[in-house]
Formats: structure tokens, C-alpha cells, sequence
């Protein structure tokens, strides 16, 4: 039936599906009592307006294909919130389904958010976006004897466009790595943001600051102490506060680990591949647990990863950016800074022309040749989740979150819907009014 994904796909998605997945006997074992597939809840919540039907059929389409679980898909345009629905399931075992408003993991999408907040401090006199991290966070406090003295070098600008000298291919990332933290600082698991910062400041960089970009969820982490330090307010108190509670937003918080700490109008998380991991958090530490339930150190993502989110939220927190004169986050200024060409090599191609498209201050941008304009996004993936967020030139602004990773083929969901979006956008022919 158009517009729909039947409880029958999503079953077997989780079952019969996974057989030939890694781990999918495990799975079973751990998810048993399925419910009979002849079960037909209605699989797709929230106004559906006849013209805008490709997006409707673009998400059917693709859950049906990809195998997902569960997705939550929202639009604005002009600022107004035109198309907010919920496919399949938020919880497959139970039949419960997506609601619009339901919450998911949102991963690196936190990014965004995270740099919104310091480019406010910035702006509010905190410290200046090309001061020294270290000359913020003390020093003597943070960086352990015998570190490696780039640190001492390190911009907060740096840290926001991610070229501040780690990365991640060329040595490891130390959120990955919680077990290997607490051996390290002698402390006991589960390590926070701060104890897998202090980690990674006795490590040596793996490029001069500012030689180069590269993707650095450390560096996210390190802007959430500068928050704390600069504001005097825990990380998520501040983002709430500030950030999400002027645009009304209420709902969004940071995740947590464990499936009995999830939140109510939270969705359940289905690893494509079927993880286990010892727990490094919650009541069953050290006990194997499904990795999107207590392998990760969810908790510890925090400024670069952790938040939870509706699609909803997501692209009001998007539209914010809209009329940079009149945005009720940031003024003029700082919004340029905040997507700004950085300097270098991050920037520019070996033989000085500027890059098709390159990372400013938590978001990826793509100038759009002879408007002034740009598209500007960011993905997030972590087990269990991928996510979608664009702010287009022509002022549509979107977000996709999906409660699982990948498809078939192992791609990243986020990175295959991409172009369809734009695709089902473009087969638009009348918007409606928007709803807010």
C-alpha cells in the first residue's frame, strides 16, 4: 500500500534478514517473542499534504528497499515547518511506530549545535575565535607534563573547523577507546568527556595545527570544557539554555547508553551488524551487551556525538540560520564566521583555487556558483543510527534520522538518501503553507 511499510518487512528485517549479517544468531537470541508478522499497525504518522507525495514515496521507497527499521523525515521552507512525518518503526518488537516528534541518536549532528554554542560565547565576549585554547582552559590544568607543545598552539577556530592537529585515520580516536582512558588516568569505567580529553592530551598530534583539516571528534569534546569553562554551566544546561530553548525547543537532551535509560519518545536502535561489546557503562559493566545498547560510551560523546533529537527539532534549529539579519541565535557576523572558508589547505587546493566544497565551523559547505549562496550539512553515524541534516541554498531546509545504520550493502543511510532528498524536493510543484 503506498505510503506505507508493513510490520511483516520490518520483522524480517530483524530477523530473517540478518541471517546472513554477522552476529544475527546473537541478535535473535537477545530479541525473541517477536510479535506474528499478519500484524498491520499504521506504519506512517503525521500530515501528509497530496503535494508533497515525493517525499512520502521517496521514504516508503527507501525503508522498503534498505531494509530500515524506522525514519522520521521533516521540511521547512522559508523558515516554516511544512512536512514532518514518521515511517515504520520506532520499536519493531512491539509494533509501536515512528512518531513524528520521536527522538533518535543524532551522532555527529551534535556538531552543529555544539559550534552555534561557542560562536555565541564568542560573540559575547568570552574570548575571540583565534584565541588560544589553552590560554582559556588553564594550562597548568589540562596539558600533563612531557605533552606534546603543539597543543599550547591550538585555536579555538582550529578546533571548530577541525584542522587542530588530530586525526583519527592516521592514529586512532580515543572516544573508541573508554577502556584503554581509564587504564591510562586509573580511573574506573564509565570515563567521561573530560577523562577521554585529559586522554588525548597525552597523546602527540598527528599534524601541526592549522596545516591541514581533519575530522576530529576529540576537538568537539574540548570545545564542550571551553564552554563550561568560559559559561560556568554544565555543557548541556548551557546548549539548552541558550541555544535550543530561544527556538522552542524542549524535547532534545543528551543520550544515554543503556535501553532501560532511553526516553519515552525515544526510538529503539537496530545495529546492521549486529554488535556485541563488554558494557562500559550501566549495570551490566563488563557484562557483552549489544553494542547500541552500553558498547559504546554513549554518555562520553556528549559534545561531539551525543544528543538525542526529532527530525522536527532538527530543522528548526536549521531555519534558525535563514535570515542572518534576524536569526535569534547568532548575529550577522558570527553566522558568516560559522560558515567561512577556512584559511590553508583546509580551504584551498594545492595550486591556490578554493575547494568545490570544505568544513567551516561544524558544518560542511558548498558554495552554489552565481547565487552568493550555499548548501550546508552534516551527517552522523554511529551503531544504530545514521542521520541527515541540510539547510539548501534555496532555503528548504531538511532532516532524516533513521534507527539503524546501513542497508544491505553496508552503505551509510545518510550518505544514499542524500540526493533523493533533493531529488524529491525538486518533483515538488506547490508547497503549502507552513505549519508554524
Amino acid at each position: 500500500m503506498a505510503g506505507q511499510i508493513s510490520r511483516r518487512t520490518a520483522l524480517r528485517w530483524l530477523v530473517t534478514g540478518a541471517a546472513a549479517l554477522p552476529g544475527a544468531a546473537t541478535l535473535r537470541a537477545q530479541q525473541p517473542g517477536a510479535a506474528p508478522a499478519a500484524a498491520e499497525p499504521p506504519p506512517s504518522r503525521g500530515a501528509a499534504p497530496p503535494a508533497l507525495a515525493p517525499f512520502d514515496r521517496l521514504m516508503t521507497t527507501f525503508l522498503e528497499q534498505q531494509s530500515v527499521p524506522g525514519a522520521a523525515l521533516a521540511v521547512t521552507r522559508g523558515s516554516r515547518l511544512v512536512y514532518a512525518r514518521g515511517f515504520g518503526f520506532a520499536e519493531v518488537e512491539t509494533g509501536r511506530p515512528v512518531l513524528p516528534a520521536a527522538l533518535f541518536r543524532i551522532a555527529s549532528l551534535s556538531k552543529p549545535i555544539t559550534a552555534v554554542a561557542v560562536l555565541q560565547l564568542a560573540e559575547r565576549g568570552g574570548f575571540a575565535l583565534d584565541d588560544r585554547v589553552f590560554a582559556i582552559l588553564p594550562a597548568r590544568e589540562w596539558l600533563p607534563a612531557g605533552c606534546d607543545q603543539r597543543l599550547h598552539a591550538i585555536t579555538v577556530r582550529q578546533l571548530l573547523q577541525h584542522t587542530a592537529g588530530w586525526d583519527r585515520d592516521a592514529s586512532f580516536d580515543p572516544i573508541a577507546r573508554p577502556h584503554e582512558v581509564a587504564q591510562a588516568l586509573k580511573v574506573p569505567l564509565p570515563v567521561g568527556p573530560a577523562a577521554v580529553v585529559r586522554y588525548a592530551l597525552t597523546l602527540p598530534l598527528d599534524f601541526a595545527p592549522g596545516a591541514r583539516h581533519a575530522y576530529s571528534n576529540v576537538g568537539y569534546l574540548l570545545l564542550g570544557r571551553l564552554l563550561e569553562q568560559v559559561s560556568g554551566q554544565p555543557y548541556e544546561a548551557y546548549v539548552k539554555a541558550k541555544v535550543l530553548a530561544p527556538l522552542g525547543i524542549t524535547q532534545m537532551q543528551l543520550g544515554r547508553a543503556c535501553k532501560g535509560d532511553l526516553a519515552s519518545a525515544e526510538v529503539r536502535y537496530y545495529d546492521a551488524q549486529r554488535r556485541v561489546a563488554p558494557a562500559v557503562n550501566g549495570p551490566q559493566l563488563g557484562a557483552s551487551v549489544p553494542l547500541v545498547y552500553g558498547g559504546e560510551n554513549v554518555e562520553a560523546f556528549e559534545a561531539h556525538g551525543g544528543w538525542i533529537a526529532s527530525a522536527i527539532d532538527l530543522v528548526r534549529f536549521a531555519a534558525a540560520f535563514d535570515a542572518p539579519a534576524a536569526s535569534p541565535l547568532l548575529s550577522a557576523a558570527s553566522l558568516a564566521a560559522l560558515f567561512a572558508r577556512p584559511a590553508g589547505a583546509a580551504g584551498f587546493e594545492a595550486n591556490g583555487q578554493p575547494r568545490a566544497a570544505y568544513y567551516g565551523c561544524g558544518w560542511s559547505v558548498r558554495p552554489v556558483e552565481g547565487t552568493g549562496r550555499a548548501n550546508t550539512w552534516h551527517t552522523g553515524l554511529i551503531a544504530g543510527s545514521s542521520a541527515l541534516l541540510v539547510r539548501r541554498h534555496d532555503g528548504l531546509n531538511w532532516a532524516v534520522l533513521f534507527n539503524t545504520d546501513s542497508g544491505p550493502t553496508g552503505a551509510d543511510l545518510a550518505g544514499l538518501i542524500d540526493p533523493l532528498v533533493h531529488g524529491a524536493a525538486d518533483a515538488v510543484r506547490a508547497w503549502p503553507e507552513g505549519a508554524e
